[in-house]
């Protein structure tokens, strides 16, 4: 697996490459510190994933990360910061980022690079528990889903999994039987081409919420 690091910080980003260059499945082809370099590395190295600081003094992460994506739609991107930043958060998700990280977690970045060539999005149980806070008080069923044959129904209880909640918390107030609402997640699972519950989540907040 190829990996480009982005961070304005000199010293994390050789930290970095220590660690990832201890897998012998990760080689390190380039190093920036800066997000103007990125699109630079990412054209001549096309890595396998990019992993990338936000906060950097030039051009931030995320400006980076568009840059990329606009030029190169399938880059996998892996964001790396010590801010858990709802706005942050919500941006790399709707750009379409494979993963967000805090550094405080430096034990899982290597499984998170495997997962991500694995077709995974990661996101830290940090920011996985933010979700729902990300969609408080946000309108509801604004993007049309019938073309992928989401009904209203199984679009309200995609909602109620972005809240947090548990099947039986949908269950009792779409008046239906967990029963029901697994086999309503299941349907949810095959139709939108997920894996899990926290895809399910992410997959609204990136594209039904304002």
């Amino acid at each position: 697996m190829k990996v480009i690091i982005i961070d304005d910080d000199p010293l994390v980003a050789q930290a970095l490459k220590t660690i990832l260059q201890a897998d012998p499945e990760v080689s390190v082809d380039a190093v920036g510190n800066d997000g103007d370099v990125a699109l630079f590395l990412y054209q001549k190295y096309h890595p396998d994933i990019l992993l990338m600081d936000i906060r950097m003094k030039n051009v931030t992460g995320l400006s980076a990360g568009e840059r990329v994506l606009a030029l190169y739609p399938d880059a996998r991107i892996l964001f790396l910061t010590t801010f858990a930043d709802d706005d942050y958060i919500i941006k790399a998700l709707r750009m379409g980022a494979k993963g967000y990280l805090l550094k405080q977690k430096f034990e899982s970045i290597v499984p998170s690079l495997k997962a991500v060539m694995a077709g995974q999005n990661v996101f830290g149980e940090d920011i996985i528990a933010r979700l729902p806070h990300f969609i408080e008080n946000k309108p509801r069923e604004t993007m049309n889903l019938s073309s992928l044959g989401v009904t209203v129904k199984e679009l309200s209880i995609l909602a109620l999994i972005a809240d947090g909640c548990s099947n039986r918390e949908i269950a009792d107030q779409q008046y239906i039987s967990e029963g029901t609402v697994r086999n309503a997640i299941s349907v949810l699972l095959e139709k939108l081409h997920l894996k899990s519950r926290t895809q399910l989540a992410i997959f609204y907040l990136k594209n039904v919420i304002d």
